[in-house]
């Protein structure tokens, strides 16, 4: 009877170990809450912040956005024909469903920007720089790209075949040769 007793109060945990287990436990929960709160108080704002400025839907053809930074702005379904955007910060923008007919884009920089299904039918994209761009399914008929910058850009097979036939120059800000960055033969 003596042994039974003994293997039962071995099995039942003893008050203290029990506070210092529960302490234990509290105390992992409050570092883990703490780490959190310290992450979110120093991350980055969110690239949509309540007060930027989108073109979505906008009509904003034959528009002077010159040497704007528009970087991180949204033109979802924009109607932009023969806008100039030349010069302009558009790194990190988003271009989804958008008319650019004959849009003047000399010297712009789309860096790790959104381009999809977007018509550049006519555009100047002279010394643009697409670097990390997502483009695809767009149209990019009658472009001039002379020292436009490719790299690393995500582009459909079809429109890299035609970029190529009139892919020439260099890039003045990156140095790198438009067919290049397209991986032209």
């Amino acid at each position: 009877m003596m042994s039974s007793l003994s293997q039962a109060s071995c099995l039942t945990p003893q008050p203290n170990r029990l506070k210092k287990l529960l302490l234990r436990v509290l105390s992992l929960i409050v570092a883990i809450a703490l780490a959190l709160l310290w992450v979110a108080l120093e991350a980055e704002p969110a690239i949509a912040a309540i007060d930027t400025v989108n073109y979505n839907n906008a009509n904003i053809s034959n528009q002077d956005f010159s040497h704007a930074d528009l970087s991180g702005k949204a033109f979802v379904g924009a109607e932009m024909r023969n806008i100039n955007l030349q010069g302009a910060n558009l790194s990190s923008s988003m271009m989804t469903k958008a008319v650019l007919l004959n849009a003047n884009l000399r010297d712009a920089n789309l860096t790790d920007a959104l381009v999809d299904r977007v018509f550049w039918v006519g555009a100047d994209l002279t010394n643009a720089i697409f670097e990390n761009a997502t483009m695809t399914r767009t149209s990019f008929q009658d472009v001039t790209v002379t020292g436009a910058d490719f790299t690393n850009a995500i582009l459909d097979r079809y429109e890299i075949a035609l970029l190529c036939k009139r892919a020439d120059g260099v890039n003045p800000v990156t140095g790198v040769e438009t067919r290049e960055s397209l991986g032209c033969r």
